[in-house]
């Protein structure tokens, strides 16, 4: 089974709620948030950091939308170790958004603060999940500086980074 980290994005996308997201990038998310629910792991912290950020940007009902099903069906597979990794972070200097598991590399020190959570959860992980991207722009500008601190990102969307 591959393990991945899904970005918010991506099931809002799902969903259709992003303008910068063409019909091509809609069904690629859908695609792979089918694949996930079918067949992988999903990697999440062991905080409820990403948990929570689906929760503020989905619906648990689990409807309207194919994002909100993929909502649905991490709440209930989070606990399920065939289907999902939860995986410890590491708080560094009090700061809820920066991990001592996200790379010491002076050229992510601009990253996202609020994707840094992705990023040590990947990097946490045993099991080397990619992290999967639709429609965030950060991703791709920091893509090399990742790629280098050893984080796969999977551009599901790359005609929209612009």
């Amino acid at each position: 089974m591959s393990a991945f980290v899904v970005d918010v994005n991506v099931p809002i996308v799902a969903n259709g709620r992003s303008p910068q997201a063409d019909g091509d990038c809609v069904v690629a998310c859908v695609d792979k948030l089918s694949e996930v629910q079918a067949s992988g792991i999903l990697v999440l912290d062991d905080g409820m950091r990403i948990l929570s950020e689906y929760m503020s940007n989905l619906s648990m009902s689990g409807q309207p939308g194919l994002g909100d099903f993929f909502m649905r069906w991490v709440w209930e597979n989070q606990a399920v170790d065939a289907r999902c990794e939860r995986v410890p972070l590491t708080p560094a200097n009090s700061d809820q958004d920066d991990f001592e598991e996200f790379p010491d590399d002076p050229d992510l020190n601009a990253f996202d603060p609020s994707d840094r959570k992705y990023v040590a959860v990947a990097l946490a992980s045993r099991l080397k999940p990619e992290v999967l991207n639709a429609v965030d722009p950060d991703w791709w500008d920091y893509r090399l500086a990742l790629e280098t601190s050893g984080v796969t990102v999977n551009f599901l969307c790359p005609q929209c980074m612009g």
